[in-house]
């Protein structure tokens, strides 16, 4: 189910899917080309492509194998260079009406790969849950600092001689479990979101998150065997799409929604974001009960 404004970049070719590792193991070309079918079918705006730690040569034969299943673009989803090269010379714009490739993700201690603008016009994800400070990974866990590396991220880009205008680019603030945040560091997200969409000089950039890992450590049903996941998912959208998400990482299967005030999912997600440390998880398990 699609919601305006939101794109969905389906998750389903990814090596860290059992079903999909399981076609990868087998080469099986026609059960990878009926996944991408189906979620083009379903509403995906991107397909996502993910080989894991396979060698190039596979990830722009699998990227070719989509191309012949759908016309909707790709999403090259690796940190390794070489794969992403090869995944990136393997995409036709053509075959996607022109729409150019994501290439998910580059972080500032990746900077190099922001050469890859010369193999391919793409649209970059920028991850900023992590600054560089001499040289080393530091993360980030204020949304101030989120903020100031989206900045960073985005002044690279421009720095990088290539012409990549703020509507290409497309950051990443990360997405915590749910199920495992004791510390705020969901609202931290929502801050810093709301801060680089009101940003002037971030005007026009998108901001995307991996939707499913929201809940991935949460069971998928309630006690009395309706959905969880979906419902608290939802509830995050509509906390986030206000104050600037409009792509997410996530699956078509899913019922993804804008809820009313009253949803219990969203009701509950506020309680959540009232409290701290275990009270949190026990909010939650009193919704599943």
């Amino acid at each position: 189910m699609t919601i305006a404004g939101l794109s969905i970049i389906g998750e389903s070719i990814n090596a860290s899917v059992p079903s999909t590792e399981k076609l990868f193991e087998a080469g099986d070309i026609e059960g990878i080309k009926a996944v991408a079918a189906m979620q083009d079918e379903r509403g995906a705006a991107y397909i996502d492509v993910n080989v894991g730690r396979r060698p190039p040569e596979f990830m722009a034969e699998i990227v070719r194998c989509v191309q012949e299943a759908t016309n909707k673009p790709l999403s090259i989803d690796t940190p390794d260079r070489a794969n992403a090269e090869a995944g990136l010379k393997a995409y036709d714009p053509e075959k996607a009406g022109g729409a150019l490739p994501i290439l998910n993700s580059i972080s500032p201690l990746r900077l190099d790969m922001l050469e890859l603008f010369d193999v391919q016009p793409l649209m970059p994800v920028l991850m900023i849950t992590e600054r560089a400070e001499n040289g080393e990974s530091k993360p980030n866990h204020t949304a101030e600092e989120l903020h100031e590396t989206a900045r960073y991220m985005v002044h690279a880009v421009c720095q990088s001689g290539h012409d990549v205008p703020n509507q290409h680019c497309i950051f990443d603030p990360g997405m915590p479990s749910i199920g495992s945040d004791m510390d705020g560091a969901t609202e931290t997200v929502l801050d810093a979101l709301g801060r680089i969409h009101a940003d002037p000089g971030l005007a026009g950039t998108h901001a995307s998150v991996g939707l499913s890992n929201f809940t991935n450590m949460l069971p998928r049903r309630k006690s009395d065997g309706s959905p969880v996941r979906s419902p608290l998912e939802s509830a995050f959208l509509t906390l986030a799409m206000p104050v600037g998400l409009d792509m997410v990482i996530g699956s078509v299967k899913r019922k993804y929604r804008i809820l009313n005030e009253d949803d219990p999912a969203l009701v509950c997600l506020k309680e959540v974001f009232g409290l701290k440390g275990p009270d949190r998880l026990k909010r939650l398990m009193d919704f599943y009960a």
